[in-house]
């Protein structure tokens, strides 16, 4: 089975997304990971809703709290950095998806915020819609 793209209707403006990110203290997303990853078979993004960079050993412990909260192992592949990050609103999904916004022609179109990301392959059982059925899905976490 292959992953398919989600359609994406509208994105959020930049007060929609101000107001949407109010009390949200962040957003994990597990989605298949290429085929060739067979050890890392999830491929997760944390959006934390911070626009501060984060020391070295705060990113190390936020990631060490999210591999033991959610059961996550073997991580590889990890980015962690502030990067741009938009809203995809879909009829057929209850909350917008957030988007890591990568190519400059993007940054351009989409509206955004700056959130500290963590990208990162690994492997979950508690994730297996993502692992076994290629399905891409997201929770918000509120303060």
């Amino acid at each position: 089975m292959k992953a398919q793209a989600i359609k994406t209707d509208k994105y959020l403006n930049q007060q929609q997304i101000k107001e949407h990110l109010k009390n949200v203290e962040y957003i994990i997303m597990a989605a298949p990971a290429p085929d060739h990853f067979k050890q890392t078979p999830i491929h997760f993004t944390i959006f934390l809703n911070t626009e501060e960079a984060l020391p070295k050993d705060i990113q190390d412990a936020v990631l060490k709290k999210f591999l033991q909260e959610h059961k996550i192992g073997k991580p590889a592949e990890l980015m962690s950095q502030l990067m741009p990050v938009g809203f995809a609103l879909s009829k057929a999904q209850e909350t917008p998806m957030p988007m890591l916004l990568v190519k400059p022609e993007d940054q351009k179109s989409i509206p955004y915020t700056v959130m500290h990301v963590m990208d990162f392959l690994a492997d979950s059982d508690a994730f297996d819609e993502a692992k076994k059925e290629n399905l891409t899905g997201w929770s918000y976490s509120y303060e």
